[in-house]
């Protein structure tokens, strides 16, 4: 614990015994001191209010504690602290009861590619994830900040969650550029994305960019262990071969299911075959069919085409699962 997070926890057991636990102090001290300095993009700052608002119900605080953690904070708390801690109470109002964050261990750490990386990461205690949602994920490197990352499996016997992480932005170049097996990371409540499954039945085309495919993985794992009777259709988009960072996995997964259909889509890659070249919204835009639901994920401007063009190909509004939360 720093000596400031000593000072903080301290402050607030004196005017609150028993309020704060002492070793979540310095997590705390760091968001709150984050969402006073702001500066995060919104899919940031909304991450960074998630845990935030858990941790308000966790711990049991209430609206008169804010000039108790408020003196803690800082030497004089204005206007500023008063909006901040409006904000937190209303995230509060919108998180289920639990815990205020997951400690987990990095087990695994895999370069996959130059600016991604494949984490597996062990909770001390069970994380309720389902296939689709997205995690608030904190490194104690990058202290009090907070960045949206899908699971890329669903829960597994053993507890563990992987990511896929690209290096854009503070965090995640951390996670993929300094972060080593046997690290602490927290992990915020898991929250809908958007990308859930509708479980109707029909079949589906998944549409991944770049490490928007953890996600969309993560749903091929549920239809695996749902009863058969579903197709799946997942489309890849990469640049070249060599930017198709999973691809081992998703052999594997295509050879262990039959109504499963891996098509990688190559923008930029002269030894493609013509049926694999273009964007992956341009060849679901080919592959794409009658009665199909639609989920696709990845950088902002491939969305932006899939809302565009996938309307245009005749995917209907109710069909098409885009996320609502997160960056890729």
């Amino acid at each position: 614990m720093t000596e400031d997070a000593g000072r903080f926890w301290a402050a607030v057991e004196d005017r609150c015994p028993g309020l704060l636990p002492e070793r979540d102090a310095p997590l705390l001290h760091a968001s709150l001191l984050r969402l006073l300095a702001g500066g995060d993009d919104r899919a940031g700052r909304l991450a960074l209010l998630r845990a935030l608002g858990c941790a308000y119900r966790s711990f049991g605080f209430r609206p008169w504690h804010a000039a108790a953690v408020g003196d803690a904070l800082l030497p004089a708390p204005g206007m500023r602290w008063w909006r901040a801690w409006r904000l937190v109470e209303r995230a509060a109002a919108r998180v289920p009861d639990g815990p205020a964050w997951w400690p987990v261990e990095v087990l695994d750490h895999d370069r996959a590619a130059d600016t991604v990386a494949i984490l597996t990461v062990r909770p001390w205690r069970r994380l309720p994830i389902r296939a689709g949602q997205a995690v608030p994920v904190c490194t104690p490197r990058r202290p009090g900040r907070w960045r949206w990352l899908s699971p890329a499996n669903v829960a597994r016997p053993d507890g563990t969650v992987e990511f896929h992480v690209r290096a854009v932005g503070a965090v995640s170049r951390s996670l993929v550029h300094e972060v080593r097996p046997g690290e602490l990371l927290h992990l915020g409540a898991p929250q809908d994305s958007g990308l859930e499954l509708v479980d109707d039945g029909d079949d589906l085309l998944l549409v991944a960019g770049g490490t928007g495919l953890a996600p969309l993985r993560a749903l091929v794992e549920q239809v695996a262990a749902a009863p058969a009777g579903r197709r799946v259709t997942l489309i890849v988009g990469a640049r070249t071969f060599t930017d198709l960072y999973d691809a081992i996995a998703l052999d594997k997964l295509q050879q262990a299911h039959g109504w499963l259909t891996v098509v990688p889509a190559f923008s930029a890659d002269p030894e493609a075959t013509p049926a694999e070249r273009g964007t992956a919204i341009a060849l679901a835009t080919y592959h794409h069919r009658p009665g199909q639901h639609v989920y696709a994920c990845g950088p902002p401007a491939m969305l932006a085409a899939a809302h565009r063009w996938l309307h245009i190909a005749g995917v209907p509004a109710d069909r098409l699962h885009l996320p609502t939360i997160g960056d890729r």
